[in-house]
């Protein structure tokens, strides 16, 4: 035996139990093996997974390496109530039962790490009050974006800026299938359809993704930590991709654009506004480029400026990457006598959560009218009763008869009086349908 490896196996032992043993727990697992010796000449410490919690055990693949050296088990008190466990990972999704889980474990002094995006987003407050209470931490980089790091940086690196605005493409599902729309000519329909081939949309419910409930969790993570106000769920402005059409894709691109699902949050005047929604973006702009399944977040800081990070936002390999490297940060600085907080919560105020009826924002719409005089007269009487100012206006022609087809860019417009004006515009007697009202995002 070599010296070196004498000393790996002499270090001491961080213990992990592991809740949850699906397809990105076995991923998180496998690194930890096939990573060991590399992870402990780094560290100076050998990660040890010690137990898995798994309700159906018969689904286990006790192939993989060292998986029969682990104890497994089906009832979660075996990681609760065992004072040798250091480091619980949940991976089981979801709030119930994970909330429980983590919390118990938290309040038995035990340092936390989950991908949990839903449970971070809807139950942050408390578990981060736990973790408060126990002098210990519940790190969850894995939880937006992937194997793209963002939470810790935010939490550390640029810790010490006014972080104005964050905007970001967080859903990998949503993003394939704007792209494949555009680079292959295909309707929604039939791209979602493709992705739900490919395993990147979820065949029986793909509402998490097409409808911009994954993003949003994503976002109010974000905001609460950029912003250092609680931001929870249901606090994000939320719309999906379902009615874009391919029309509106090749409108959007000919006039300078592509359409992407944005998550945005900003912050002005001591308030907050959190939004996920389609947006025309610029072609020029960095996120524009953007394609397929992976994710970007692009963040304004008052000192660091403008910085993007980029990467894949989903997949096994990525999201163990994220896992084990918060095992890691912990594993580091664990000290079982003086246990001690990693980055802790960083929500020290409590800030006005704006409306979507206030924002600003610039619109496209597309509408079907009757091909007649007078027509954009009564429509630009609507629209200036409603303080929305036209930048740019284009007329096509369609296959129906006397149906002629507009294409609006609106000025800086308040939500609200956007809303207003496309109810008073339907019911016009020349206006055959509103076909799309989509914003655009310059993104200065």
């Amino acid at each position: 035996m070599s010296k070196n490896n004498k000393n790996i196996m002499d270090i001491e032992d961080i213990n992990i139990g592991m809740i949850g043993f699906g397809y990105i727990a076995s991923g998180v697992y496998s690194l930890i093996q096939n990573q060991k010796n590399y992870i402990a000449k780094k560290i100076k410490k050998n990660l040890n997974v010690k137990k898995i919690v798994e309700k159906d055990i018969k689904r286990i693949d006790f192939s993989i390496k060292g998986l029969d050296k682990v104890n497994i088990t089906s009832n979660v008190n075996d990681i609760l109530k065992d004072s040798s466990i250091d480091i619980v990972v949940e991976l089981i999704g979801g709030v119930d039962p994970a909330y429980d889980f983590v919390f118990r474990a938290l309040n038995s002094g035990k340092y936390v790490v989950t991908a949990n995006k839903d449970l971070i987003a809807n139950k942050g407050k408390k578990l981060f009050g736990a973790a408060e209470e126990n002098n210990v931490d519940i790190l969850f980089e894995a939880s937006v974006g992937g194997a793209i790091p963002i939470i810790g940086p935010l939490k550390s690196s640029l810790a010490s800026n006014n972080i104005s605005k964050i905007v970001g493409i967080l859903n990998g599902t949503t993003n394939y299938i704007l792209t494949r729309m555009e680079k292959e000519n295909l309707s929604f329909g039939d791209a979602l359809r493709k992705a739900q081939q490919l395993g990147y949309a979820e065949k029986a419910n793909p509402d998490a993704d097409i409808e911009g409930y994954d993003a949003a969790c994503k976002l109010a993570i974000l905001a609460s930590i950029s912003f250092n106000s609680r931001t929870v769920l249901k606090d994000v402005y939320r719309e999906g991709i379902t009615n874009i059409t391919h029309n509106d894709i090749k409108n959007a691109y000919a006039m300078g654009y592509r359409i992407k699902l944005l998550a945005i949050g900003s912050e002005d005047d001591g308030g907050i506004s959190v939004r996920v929604h389609p947006a025309l973006v610029p072609r020029s702009h960095i996120l524009a480029s953007i394609e397929d399944t992976y994710n970007a977040v692009y963040i304004y800081g008052n000192y660091v400026g403008e910085i993007m990070s980029y990467g894949r936002g989903a997949g096994d390999r990525p999201t163990a990457s994220s896992i084990v490297g918060d095992i890691i940060k912990i594993a580091r600085n664990l000290d079982r006598k003086r246990k001690g907080v990693i980055y802790g919560c960083s929500c020290f105020e409590n800030k006005y959560i704006k409306s979507i009826d206030e924002v600003v924002n610039r619109f496209y719409i597309l509408m079907d009218v009757v091909d007649m005089p007078g027509v954009l007269s009564k429509i630009a009487k609507v629209f200036g009763d409603n303080s929305v100012s036209i930048k740019s206006m284009v007329q096509k022609q369609t296959k129906k008869e006397k149906v002629a087809r507009l294409i609006f860019i609106t000025h800086d417009v308040v939500n609200k009086n956007m809303y207003k004006s496309i109810e008073e515009v339907s019911k016009l007697d020349v206006v055959s349908k509103v076909l799309s009202v989509i914003r655009v995002e310059d993104l200065q």
